[in-house]
Formats: C-alpha cells, structure tokens, sequence
C-alpha cells in the first residue's frame, strides 16, 4: 500500500513560483508513475503532469497549461517528487493532487489507485 502525502502549497501572487512535494511511503517508488492533478472548485479534476521511471532515467510529460511553466522530477532515492510552477496565474488555483500507480504515468485520474490528500495553491491577481 503505496501512502501519498503532499507539501507545499500556499497564497501567492501571480508571477510568483511554488514548489509542491509528494513523498511516499512504502512500496518501491521507481515501480511507480507519479501524476499530478488539480482541481479547483466545481470543477473536474484535472491533469497537470506526471513523471515515469524505467529505473535508470525519468521521463516527464505535461498538460498543454502546463507545458512550459510547470517542471516535474523525482527522485527515487528519497521516494519525493516535485512539482516546480514558475509563472503562477489566478487560473491556477486549486487543490492539487498527487497519484501513483503501477507503471508508467497516466493524464486519466482513474489509472491511478494511490491519492494524496491534496494541498492547496491559491494565487492573487
């Protein structure tokens, strides 16, 4: 039973960056594609990114909203990963989401079976 816990959230403005965390606890960490979501209020939960390991190297992709602005990376070693935002916008609000699941990562929430509660990202104009 993988166990997902994230950090890092908080009030910024817009431009501002933010680091989020994932640390995970039990299960072999490299096994597992690490996804992360967001999801603001009345809204659908979303993809931002996700990050796969083959053991040796990682390999990152993006939602088109996050392409550019967003960075993904792990490291296996300490079971963490992070999500780097730079260029922060208002539409970035939402309580954002780290999942894991077997294999490689996955934009569609559903393939994944290991949640984190969520933390918050709230971003002023």
């Amino acid at each position: 039973q993988v166990q997902l816990k994230e950090s890092g959230g908080g009030l910024v403005q817009a431009g501002d960056s933010l680091t989020l965390s994932c640390t995970a606890s039990a299960g072999t960490f490299s096994n597992y594609g690490i996804g992360w979501f967001r999801q603001a209020p009345g809204k659908e939960r979303r993809f931002v990114g996700g990050i796969s390991s083959d053991g040796r190297l990682n390999y990152a992709d993006y939602s088109d909203s996050a392409k550019g602005r967003f960075t993904i990376s792990r490291d296996n070693a300490k079971n963490t990963a992070h999500l780097l935002m730079n260029g922060l916008k208002p539409e970035d609000s939402a309580v954002y989401y780290c999942a894991a699941k077997f294999g490689w990562s996955s934009s569609y929430y559903r393939d994944y079976n290991y949640w984190g509660q969520g933390t918050q990202v709230s971003v002023s104009s």
